[in-house]
């Protein structure tokens, strides 16, 4: 059980990546945290050191200066990576918390519990959804798997970087919840890309269709952005969350239905045509781009 005089002084954030950077920089307007950034690129570093905020030289200096560590990483093996290939158990301290923001295997983070335990530590899963503006503005939907009690403990942490925290259960819910939720997500995205390509083809403005339909029943999160400011716009940037990394999360949703024999055609659908969309070129594209391949 977590005591309630465990106290979070300070805090540690690796991964700045696309998501990564701005949520660690929206941390570091609260001085009192005394954030602290860490990636393996060290472009990324240079990048704090021009904006004169905190780094760290190595995955050992942040483990043992910081009461929180927060990860944001790719994915799952790089999350194992860390905690298993990188000597970081060693490392980690009686009451020290990690928050993982990465989005990972629930299965992972139930083994990460366990191993923690032992070290008398804490961890929770804040997998995380939503656009990098949302990032960068602090908007952020974070679905967090925990005990009752760290939860509390972290969650005015959480509220630094998103709006919107939910409490899924304990650990590994905040992830199940994070892949189910991308599963559906990248549906309804191709179901956008496949309108828009049926409208062009008959001559109809694709922003007025989906204008219109946001007032139906068709209407969704993934209509008003991803339709009106990505498929629409034929705007798939670099730096956004990308067709492989959208593939990643995928792969997790597929092999838990695979787990349980579960037929998954729209999701097998999906998948197919991001491994095409990769083949083509577009891999490190904003995932909506698979609206060039149909």
């Amino acid at each position: 059980m977590m005591q309630k005089n465990i106290k979070i002084n300070t805090v540690g954030f690796i991964g700045l990546g696309v998501m990564g950077m701005p949520m660690f920089k929206n941390l570091t307007k609260y001085k009192e945290l005394s954030p602290q950034g860490f990636d393996i690129d060290n472009g990324k570093l240079s990048t704090l050191k021009k904006m004169n905020l905190k780094q760290a030289s190595n995955i050992e200096e942040i483990f043992k200066t910081n009461d929180l560590i927060i990860t944001c990483l790719p994915g799952g093996k790089h999350v194992e990576h860390l905690y298993y290939k990188e000597n970081v158990m060693s490392f980690i301290r009686k009451n020290q918390i990690i928050i993982d923001m990465s989005t990972s295997q629930p299965d992972l983070m139930l083994k990460l519990e366990k191993d923690l335990k032992i070290k008398d530590a804490f961890i929770a899963d804040a997998p995380i959804a939503r656009t990098r503006q949302a990032a960068i503005d602090g908007t952020l939907a974070i679905m967090v798997g925990a005990t009752n009690d760290l939860f509390k403990k972290i969650k005015p942490i959480l509220e630094l970087m998103g709006s919107d925290i939910m409490h899924c259960g304990p650990v590994g819910t905040g992830q199940f919840t994070k892949i189910i939720n991308n599963m559906i997500l990248f549906q309804n995205v191709l179901a956008l890309t496949e309108a828009s390509k049926i409208a062009e083809h008959y001559k109809i403005d694709t922003e007025t269709l989906f204008k219109n339909i946001s007032n139906c029943s068709g209407d969704s999160f993934a209509l008003k952005n991803h339709g009106l400011k990505s498929i629409v716009q034929d705007n798939f940037p670099n730096p956004a969350f990308s067709v492989k990394y959208a593939q990643k999360d995928l792969s997790y949703a597929l092999e838990m239905a695979n787990q349980m024999g579960l037929s998954t055609p729209g999701s097998t659908t999906i998948n197919y045509l991001f491994s095409k969309a990769i083949d083509e070129g577009y891999g490190d594209l904003y995932f909506p781009v698979i609206k060039k391949i149909l």
